[in-house]
């Protein structure tokens, strides 16, 4: 790690200005990115999965930290070389992977266990979570993920029933992992530094979910429900389910509820009780 010259230095060598269309902001504290790295366990038995590494920075912390491996991908073509820099200083130890995290499969470069650890971009974060949490296949094929994102994400992913952060999210999240939020990181930390804070959230997977529900029955009640979150349940599902009222009764759950106060069994039970219409 000592020999690897400055984060900065980086940055100025190949021009590496962060886009705001790739949804960038370089995290130069090589401390913070330790400390990330840390967060997330024992990685020495583990691959770990990078979404988005720039230059390097949390690249260089989780290859110091013992992971057995790391698969990063990297859609701007210009990190590349920055981060071809730092696999030469760790032989067999970072396989970079050029392309889209949206439309590669990831997989079929990793070995079980697999941690995901990640600075995620802005732009597809939320999105590369959900696929991650609704895979239809349980458990998945990672234990777990430490990612950063927008505090005001992250404070939705760990939200309580009856919290104005509550939604969708929230569901999906603690149905099928142990949430919680690690620290956060000042906007300052970054360059650029963007509007808004960031937290670092911790997923541990649960070998089941909580309670039982087909993924994408559950994912289809949710998404419904909240759309409308201030109005009843019965009007904010009215037209996506027959029986709607009896539906929800069966399922021990007030029609007259609201979205946000709608507990994670109350809306399994929903999924396995409503009928599409």
């Amino acid at each position: 790690m000592e020999t690897l010259p400055p984060l900065k230095d980086i940055i100025s060598k190949y021009k590496l200005s962060a886009k705001k269309s790739l949804g960038q902001n370089f995290l130069f504290d090589l401390n913070l990115t330790s400390k990330i790295a840390r967060y997330a366990g024992n990685l020495e038995q583990s691959d770990v999965l990078e979404i988005g590494p720039g230059p390097g920075g949390l690249t260089r912390s989780l290859l110091n930290e013992g992971a057995r491996k790391v698969v990063a991908i990297e859609k701007d073509t210009r990190c590349i070389a920055a981060l071809e820099e730092i696999k030469t200083l760790f032989p067999g130890k970072l396989e970079i992977v050029q392309g889209d995290a949206l439309s590669t499969d990831l997989r079929q470069y990793l070995t079980q266990p697999v941690q995901i650890i990640a600075n995620l971009p802005y732009n597809i974060g939320t999105e590369l979570l959900v696929r991650w949490l609704n895979s239809t296949t349980w458990p998945s094929f990672w234990q777990s993920m430490t990612l950063m994102f927008q505090k005001e994400v992250a404070n939705r992913i760990v939200a309580s029933p009856g919290s104005k952060a509550y939604g969708r999210l929230s569901v999906i999240a603690q149905w099928r992992c142990n949430t919680k939020i690690a620290f956060n990181i000042p906007a300052t930390s970054f360059t650029p530094s963007p509007k808004v804070e960031s937290t670092v959230v911790h997923f541990e997977a649960l070998k089941e979910p909580r309670f039982p529900a087909e993924v994408n029955k559950l994912e289809f009640v949710v998404s419904k429900a909240f759309n409308q979150r201030r109005k009843m349940l019965r009007r904010a599902l009215k037209g996506h389910f027959k029986n709607v009222e009896e539906g929800l009764l069966a399922a021990g759950v007030v029609p007259t509820k609201r979205a946000e106060n709608v507990t994670i069994q109350e809306f399994c039970l929903m999924a396995q009780i409503l009928v599409r219409a």
